[in-house]
């Protein structure tokens, strides 16, 4: 849980970031970002999905204070509207990419990364405990597994190296030997490749803006 919330943490920084860096009227920038955007909000989307179907019910069952799987259910609804705001901005500035939009779109994805990171900071403080405490290793396992495959197979080497990109390296050796032989050489073959391209094509607009 811990390496996949890092994921979110970066992405959900960086996309403010990605946002302000698109210069007025760059309609086509505008839509490669959008398009980045759309893939952050699946993989959160599938994430609390599973967590939803696998793993508050679960704790609902086996702890006796429920208190905390609710807030947690709750924070999932929280950051839902943060997202549902960030929808509401996203046609606007893909029709025109002018600086209201922008920065209007700007400001939702930080009220949404606020949010978003409360929830992550109690699932890590407070959540793992519990799970430690009343999970079989194979309930815990099968929401790894799920997560995995909640993800279209075309978006599945992203996210690899999506995890992988700040993953130490006992935790690169661990998320790359539960993958399939198959998904491990595409991944060295084609997928390596494929994620530094499409982290080139991202942020070099923000390092160039840096240098300036």
């Amino acid at each position: 849980m811990v390496v996949v919330h890092r994921v979110f943490r970066r992405e959900s920084a960086l996309a403010p970031r990605l946002v302000r860096a698109v210069p007025h009227g760059d309609t086509t920038r505008a839509a490669q970002i959008a398009a980045h955007l759309d893939d952050y909000v699946m993989g959160l989307h599938h994430h609390h999905a599973v967590e939803d179907e696998l793993l508050w019910p679960l704790l609902h069952a086996r702890v006796a204070d429920g208190a905390l799987v609710e807030r947690m259910e709750e924070q999932h609804q929280r950051i839902d509207r943060t997202l549902a705001v960030v929808a509401e901005w996203l046609p606007a500035w893909l029709r025109e990419a002018n600086h209201i939009a922008r920065e209007e779109l700007a400001l939702a994805l930080l009220e949404h990364r606020t949010v978003l990171l409360e929830h992550l900071d109690d699932e890590e403080q407070l959540v793992l405990p519990l799970i430690a405490d009343h999970l079989t290793v194979a309930e815990w396992d099968l929401v790894g597994r799920r997560g995995l495959e909640a993800l279209p197979k075309n978006k599945r080497l992203l996210a690899l190296g999506a995890i992988l990109e700040d993953a130490t390296p006992p935790e690169r050796v661990y998320f790359l030997g539960r993958a399939p032989l198959l998904g491990r050489l595409l991944w060295r073959t084609v997928g390596r490749r494929q994620y530094a391209a499409s982290c080139r094509a991202l942020r070099g607009k923000l390092r160039e803006k840096a240098d300036r």
